[in-house]
C-alpha cells in the first residue's frame, strides 16, 4: 500500500517518506523521531500519514496528545500514552508492576523511583510489540506534564532493539520537560510558495489567483493558515479580487479561531469550555458533566466549523489545534469557567484532579477546599514533585478563610520551595508577606520553620534561627500528634542548627523535642539523633538500625529521604553504602528536580569519594555544588563543598588553595559562631601542615578541635582526627599527650563504630607507643582491619608510619616494602608531599629512588601482581577472593591501584601489559 494511504499531502512527498521510513525502520530495530517545526506547519498531518502508513504495514499504533490544562497534573499524559497498554501490566516483573501501578494512581504505595519506572514502561512496550511491532504517536510533546515527561525522555532512550517507535511533534523552540537531548529530530520546513499555491487550489478551487497570492505570501508556507485563513473570509467571492488589510499572521488566526468560536451555539460553547477544562478528550466524561446543560448532539455544530473533530470508535473529541482551545478559554466569561470547573469535580475520580477543579471553581475562601488542595501539595511532595507541591500550597493559602491557617500554608509554600527547590528569595520575600498578613502568629510553628531556614541557610545566622525554632517547638501543646509533619520538619531544621552551632549548649532543646516524639520518632530523626550530636558515645547504638535504613535505599525515590539518611552516616563511614542512591539525587536535580538535596548529594559524595580515594572527580563534583549554592543564594551549603576542596588541596600538596580556602571559611564561620564551619577550616588545615612537616601548626589545630585527652562532644570532626592529633604530638615531643589521646579515642570507643576510625585509631596508638616491638605489634594490627584498603589515603598514612617506625628498629627489609607501598599508594592518589615523605624515608634505608612514581609492573606488589595475573585469565573479583582469601571488595580495590601502574583503563588489557613488561623485563 502507499505512503500515507488515503491522504496526499500538498508538497510533503520527502517528508512523508523520511517518516514512514522510520516507521519501517523502527517496527524492525525501534528507536525514537522527534517533529519539530512552527505552530500550523503540518506536524499533526505528519503524525496522521505515520500512523496510517504503520496501521496499513501491520503495525500497531497508540497515539496521546500534550494538553494544556493537564501540564501541572503529575503523570497525567503517561496516563494517556499507556492507557491501551495497561492489560499487559501483569506481565511485569513485580517491582516494575507495583512502581508504575503506584506511579498511574492504579495502587498506593511508596513512590517508586524514576529509573524504575522508566524500566516499567520500555517493559510495558516491550511486552505489547511482543506480537506485533508497535508504534507510539505523541503530538504536542511539549504539554506533558513535567513527571510524565522526565520518564518518557529516559523510556525512549532504551528502544533500540525493541520493535517499539515513539514518534513525537513538538514545536520548534518550545520549552518542556522531555529531555531532546540525543534523540534525533527532523524539523518540518514550510512550504515552499509553488506547493502553498498547490494546496490552496486543490482545496479551494473557486479561490479568485489575486486572493490566493495574498493568502499565500501572508501565510508563509504554514498549511494551517492556508487552510484556516479562507473560512475567516466567509464573504469572499469569487468575483472578488482583493482583500483589506489584515493583522499579522498570528494575530490574525487567533482571531479567525475566536471568530469561529463565537459563531456557535451557547449550549456547544458550554461543551467545549467543559472539553478543555477537562482535558482527556474522553466523550463519556464529557456527557456525565454536560447533563441538565447540553448533550453531546451540540457537538456536532462544533465538528461542522472545524473546531473539533470526534472519533466515535475511540469516543474521544479533539481539537483541531492547541491555539482552539485557548480561544475556547479566552472567550468564556469566569462564571462559565467556574461552572464547568464545579461539575468537572463531581466527574473525575482522583483526588488531584478534584482539587484543581474545586480550587479553579472557587470565589471566595473555602477551607474545605483548602485543606482538599494542602493534602494534594503534600502528595506531591510525596512523590518528590516540588514544583507541583509549592504550587498546591500556594493556591490552598489562597483559598484559606483564616489568616492563621494562610499564613501557616504561605510558610509551608516558602519552605517546601527553600528546602528542596532551592528558592530561598521567593521564601524571604514570602516571610515578610506573612508578617504583615498576620503579625500576631509570628510564633507559628510554619512560619519559625521557613523563617529558621532561611536565617541559617541565606545568612548563617545560627543564633537567631536556634531561638526561632525552639521558641515555637516549645509552644506546641503537649497533646500534639507526634506524626505533626510541621513538628518533625522544626526538629530536623533545629538538629541542622545545633550542627552548624557546634556547641554543646545548643543541642539541650534539641533533646526535649525528641523526647515528646517518642515512641514515635520517626526513624530519620531517631538515627540522626545518635549519629549526628555525639556520634562518637551514641552511634554504636543505632548502626542495626542505621545498616537497615541504607539497605532499603536500594528501594527509595524520594531525594530528602535518601539525603537525611546519608547525612546519618557520614560520620560513621557508611557513605560508600549510599552512594548510588545520593547519585540518583544529584540526576533528579540535574533534570530539574531537587536542587538543594543535589546540592547536599553532592557534598557528601564529596566526601565519600575523598575518603574512599577517588580524587580525580572531586573537583569537578565539588565546583558543581558550590556553583549551585552560588546560583541559589544557599551562603552555608557551600561550606561542606568547600570543606573537601581544602582537604583535596592539602592532601595534594597545594597549600595555597588550602589555605585560600580556609581563611574565607574562618572569615565567615567565626562571627556567625558556625562552629562546624570553622572546624571544616581547622582539619583542613591540620592536614595540610602535616603534609608540610609543620607539625607544631598541626597540633594546634587539631587541639582546636578537641584537646588532648578528650574525644570532644557534640563535634563530630573529632572522631576524624585522632591521627593528626597523636602525630603531631609525637612529632613535637608532647607524648604524653598522644597517650592520653588514644586512650579516650579507645575509651570512648571509635574502633567499633566502623573500619576507618579502627584504623586510624589503631594506627594512632602504635604511633604513640614508645617500645618498637609493642608498636610493630599493633601497627600489623592497624593494616589487619576488615575493609581497611577501602580507606586509601588513611591506610597509605598508617603504612607510612608503620615504615617509618620499622626503619627506626632497623627492621631495613620490612621498612623498604611499607614505605614502598605507602609510597605508590600516595602517588597514584596525587598525594604528593606524602609521596616525597616516603620516598625521603626509603632514601634512608638505602633505595635509590630517582623518580617516586613507580611504573609498570615492577610498581606491583606480590599481591597484586598476582591479582592481576588471575584477573587477566579472566577470574572474577569474587573467584580471585576464593582462591586468595581476600573479600571481593579488598580483590576490586587493588585492582583500582593495579590499572593505573600498568597505564590501562581496563581489565582486557590486562594480559597485554603484563606480556609486555614481561618483554621488556
Amino acid at each position: 500500500m502507499g505512503r500515507g494511504i488515503g491522504v496526499e499531502l500538498v508538497g510533503r512527498d520527502e517528508d512523508v517518506a523520511f517518516v514512514c521510513d522510520f516507521v519501517e525502520s523502527a517496527a524492525i530495530d525501534g528507536g525514537a523521531l522527534l517533529l519539530s517545526g512552527d505552530t500550523g506547519v503540518g506536524k499533526t498531518a505528519l503524525l496522521d500519514a505515520a500512523a496510517r502508513h504503520a496501521e496499513s504495514s501491520g503495525v500497531r499504533v497508540v497515539r496521546a496528545i500534550g494538553a494544556q490544562f493537564e501540564a501541572e497534573l503529575s503523570f497525567a499524559g503517561l496516563n494517556h500514552v499507556l492507557h491501551p497498554l495497561l492489560d499487559g501490566l501483569g506481565e511485569l516483573p513485580p517491582l516494575q508492576r507495583e512502581a508504575l501501578s503506584v506511579t498511574l494512581g492504579l495502587e498506593s504505595g511508596t513512590p517508586p523511583e524514576r529509573l524504575v519506572v522508566s524500566n516499567a514502561v520500555v517493559g510495558l512496550l516491550r511486552g505489547a510489540a511482543a506480537t506485533h511491532p508497535l508504534i507510539v504517536i505523541v503530538d504536542d510533546l511539549p504539554w506533558l506534564d513535567r513527571a510524565s515527561a522526565l520518564v518518557l525522555a529516559s523510556a525512549v532512550r532504551c528502544l533500540t532493539g525493541t520493535h517499539v517507535g515513539f514518534l513525537a511533534a513538538l514545536r520548534t523552540e518550545a520549552e518542556s520537560f522531555f529531555d531532546r537531548a540525543g534523540l534525533p529530530c527532523y524539523e518540518l520546513k514550510p512550504l515552499d510558495d509553488a506547493s502553498a499555491a498547490e494546496l490552496l487550489a486543490t482545496r479551494f478551487p473557486a479561490m479568485v489567483p489575486k486572493i490566493r497570492d495574498r493568502l499565500v505570501a501572508d501565510a508563509q508556507g504554514n498549511p494551517l493558515a492556508l487552510l484556516e485563513l479562507p473560512v475567516a473570509l466567509r464573504d469572499a467571492s469569487p468575483a472578488r479580487d482583493r482583500i483589506s488589510d489584515v493583522l499579522p499572521l498570528t494575530e490574525r488566526l487567533q482571531d479567525m479561531f475566536a471568530s469561529r468560536i463565537r459563531d456557535l451555539p451557547d449550549s456547544t460553547r458550554s461543551l467545549l469550555i467543559l472539553a478543555v477544562l477537562d482535558g482527556t478528550g474522553d466523550l463519556k466524561t464529557l456527557d456525565a458533566a454536560s447533563v441538565g446543560e447540553a448533550g453531546l448532539d451540540d457537538l456536532a455544530a462544533a465538528e461542522r466549523a472545524r473546531v473539533v473533530t470526534i472519533d466515535e470508535a475511540r469516543a474521544r473529541v479533539t481539537f483541531r489545534h492547541p491555539l482552539i482551545r485557548s480561544a475556547v478559554i479566552a472567550l468564556s466569561t469566569s462564571d462559565a469557567r467556574r461552572r464547568a470547573h464545579r461539575v468537572l469535580a463531581d466527574c473525575v475520580s482522583t483526588k488531584d484532579l478534584r482539587s484543581w477543579h474545586l480550587s479553579e471553581a472557587a470565589v471566595s475562601p473555602d477551607e474545605q477546599v483548602a485543606s482538599l488542595v494542602e493534602e494534594v501539595a503534600l502528595d506531591h511532595l510525596a512523590r518528590g514533585d516540588a514544583v507541583r507541591a509549592v504550587a498546591a500550597m500556594s493556591r490552598a493559602a489562597e483559598l484559606s478563610p483564616a489568616t492563621a491557617d494562610q499564613g501557616r500554608r504561605w510558610a509551608q509554600a516558602a519552605y517546601i520551595g527553600a528546602t528542596v527547590l532551592g528558592d530561598l528569595s521567593n521564601a524571604q520575600r514570602a516571610l515578610a508577606d506573612i508578617r504583615l498578613l498576620d503579625p500576631d502568629h509570628q510564633g507559628s510553628l510554619a512560619a519559625a520553620l521557613a523563617g529558621g531556614y532561611h536565617l541559617l541557610n541565606g545568612d548563617g545566622d545560627v543564633d537567631t534561627a536556634h531561638r526561632l525554632l525552639v521558641g515555637a517547638i516549645e509552644m506546641v501543646p503537649d497533646g500534639a500528634e507526634p506524626s505533626n509533619e510541621l513538628l518533625v520538619e522544626a526538629v530536623y531544621n533545629l538538629l541542622e542548627v545545633c550542627f552548624f552551632g557546634g556547641r554543646a549548649d545548643l543541642w539541650a532543646p534539641f533533646r526535649r523535642a525528641i523526647a515528646r516524639l517518642e515512641p514515635h520518632t520517626p526513624r530519620f530523626l531517631e538515627l540522626l539523633s545518635k549519629t549526628i550530636p555525639d556520634p562518637a558515645r551514641d552511634a554504636v547504638s543505632a548502626l542495626e538500625t542505621l545498616d537497615a535504613a541504607i539497605a532499603d535505599l536500594d528501594r527509595e525515590s524520594h531525594p530528602t529521604r535518601i539525603v537525611r539518611t546519608a547525612v546519618a552516616t557520614a560520620y560513621i563511614d557508611r557513605l560508600p553504602r549510599c552512594r548510588a542512591a545520593l547519585w540518583r539525587v544529584v540526576n533528579d536535580g540535574r533534570g530539574g528536580g531537587a536542587v538543594t538535596m543535589e546540592i547536599q548529594a553532592l557534598a557528601l559524595l564529596g566526601f565519600d569519594y575523598y575518603l574512599t580515594g577517588q580524587w580525580e572527580p572531586l573537583t569537578a563534583m565539588m565546583d558543581e555544588a558550590v556553583e549551585l549554592c552560588e546560583t541559589h543564594s544557599y551562603g552555608l551549603l557551600r561550606w561542606p563543598s568547600r570543606a573537601v576542596q581544602a582537604l583535596h588541596a592539602g592532601a595534594r600538596g597545594d597549600a595555597t588553595s588550602a589555605r585560600e580556602i580556609t581563611d574565607e571559611m574562618i572569615q565567615w564561620a567565626v562571627p556567625r559562631r558556625a562552629v562546624a564551619v570553622h572546624t571544616y577550616a581547622l582539619h583542613a588545615r591540620a592536614l595540610d601542615a602535616i603534609g608540610r612537616g609543620d607539625f607544631d601548626s598541626a597540633f594546634r589545630y587539631a587541639s582546636a578541635i578537641s584537646p588532648p585527652g578528650t574525644i570532644a562532644s557534640h563535634i563530630p570532626h573529632a572522631m576524624w582526627l585522632v591521627l593528626d592529633l597523636v602525630e603531631a604530638a609525637i612529632r613535637t615531643g608532647r607524648n604524653a599527650d598522644a597517650t592520653a589521646h588514644v586512650a579516650a579515642a579507645q575509651a570512648t570507643g571509635l574502633p567499633a563504630i566502623s573500619s576507618r576510625l579502627a584504623l586510624i585509631t589503631t594506627g594512632a596508638a602504635a604511633t604513640a607507643t614508645p617500645d618498637d616491638e609493642d608498636a610493630i605489634e599493633i601497627f600489623q594490627q592497624a593494616l589487619d582491619v576488615p575493609d581497611a584498603d577501602q580507606w586509601p589515603f588513611d591506610l597509605a598514612r598508617v603504612e607510612l608510619l608503620f615504615g617509618e617506625r620499622l626503619r627506626r628498629a632497623r627492621s631495613t627489609a620490612k621498612s623498604r616494602h611499607m614505605l614502598s607501598r605507602a609510597q605508590q599508594d600516595f602517588q597514584r592518589l596525587g598525594a604528593q608531599p606524602w609521596a616525597h615523605r616516603a620516598g625521603n624515608e626509603l632514601r634512608a634505608t638505602g633505595v635509590t629512588v630517582s623518580n617516586p612514581a613507580l611504573d609498570g609492573a615492577a610498581s606491583l606488589t606480590p599481591q597484586e601482581r598476582e591479582i592481576a595475573l588471575l584477573a587477566a585469565e579472566g577470574l572474577t573479583n569474587k573467584e580471585i577472593g576464593e582462591r586468595l582469601f581476600l573479600s571481593h571488595r579488598t580483590v576490586s580495590t587493588h585492582l583500582y591501584r593495579i590499572f593505573p601502574k600498568l597505564g590501562i583503563t581496563a581489565r582486557a588489557a590486562l594480559r597485554d601489559a603484563l606480556n609486555a613488561t614481561s618483554t621488556d623485563v
